[in-house]
């Protein structure tokens, strides 16, 4: 048996460091491409990072269900750690594309197509408290996004997205899919997604987004192999 190193970070942390998705993050030379989804779904988190090439910023994203060629919340957390190591790249590369990023203080964030990612079925719901009420076991399929506006002259919206077509029955924090709201309503957004999570867009259109948020350490783990 083998012990894995895994460097954990979280994404999209409110403004007192608080919340945020965790990501798994690999050294790729430690990890077989045949064996990376059985890895990213053994550390359970919505995805996991290998970094193959640190000073390019050569990566790739699996969930538990497979490869995915782009992610917004593995991207950012990318980008934050990646810059924490001495490899603060401007540029990130995964298989849809490269991924421009940049830093403002201490926000990271990605640009995006917005027509990456995975596809939602979208629900607008008439309050906050709504979206907050909803039960996660209700979907059990496919990939739901609930919100509903905060402040709407702000842009601000309270957010709650479901995946279990990635093995995710809630995830804390989904930056693809809030660059994909971003261009239907046409605006930046401020969101407040799961148990509180903050993620930044802003909307350049015709066909691009950028999301990004506050990135913190966690601890370490080590996985068994």
């Amino acid at each position: 048996m083998t012990d894995l190193h895994v460097e954990v970070v979280r994404v999209f942390t409110d403004p007192d460091g608080r919340f945020g998705n965790p990501l798994g993050i690999v050294d790729g030379a430690l990890v077989p491409e045949p064996d990376r989804q059985t890895v990213a779904a053994a550390l359970g988190y919505s995805e996991t990072v290998y970094v193959d090439h640190a000073a390019t910023g050569t990566l790739r994203i699996y969930s538990a269900t497979g490869e995915m060629p782009f992610a917004g919340h593995p991207t950012v957390g990318a980008a934050a750690w990646l810059h924490s190591t001495g490899h603060p790249v401007d540029t990130l590369h995964v298989p849809v594309g490269p991924i421009a990023v940049t830093r403002s203080d201490d926000l990271f964030s990605v640009r995006a197509d917005t027509t990456w990612g995975s596809t939602w079925e979208w629900h607008h719901l008439a309050s906050p408290e709504a979206v907050l009420a909803a039960d996660p076991t209700s979907y059990d399929a496919g990939h739901t996004y609930l919100w509903s506006w905060l402040d709407e002259p702000h842009g601000i919206i309270r957010a709650r997205a479901f995946a279990p077509a990635m093995g995710v029955l809630e995830d804390e924090a989904t930056g693809s899919a809030v660059t994909q709201l971003t261009a239907q309503l046409g605006r930046n957004l401020h969101a407040i997604q799961g148990a509180g999570s903050h993620l930044y867009t802003t909307h350049e259109p015709p066909t691009h987004a950028t999301v990004g948020g506050h990135v913190l350490r966690a601890a370490p783990r080590t996985l068994t192999l």
